[in-house]
């Protein structure tokens, strides 16, 4: 089980998932979406919601790196 705290900040919302082993633990991550959207004249992919500022990269960074 994903605690809420740590779902609300990574924008997890209910859906299938895809679990991998990762050294020693585990990886969870929602499914890659297939659609994208033009802007500007240049394909992206759509925003999911998640707010993402410097400590959240530098968590997931730092968290590469162990």
């Amino acid at each position: 089980m994903i605690s809420k705290s740590l779902r609300e900040a990574l924008g997890l919302r209910p859906r299938v998932v895809e679990v991998q082993p990762d050294g020693t633990g585990i990886r969870v991550e929602p499914l890659a979406v297939a659609s994208l959207e033009e802007r500007g004249g240049r394909l992206v992919v759509p925003a999911s919601g998640a707010a993402v500022d410097d400590e959240t990269v530098r968590a997931l960074r730092d968290g590469e790196q162990r």
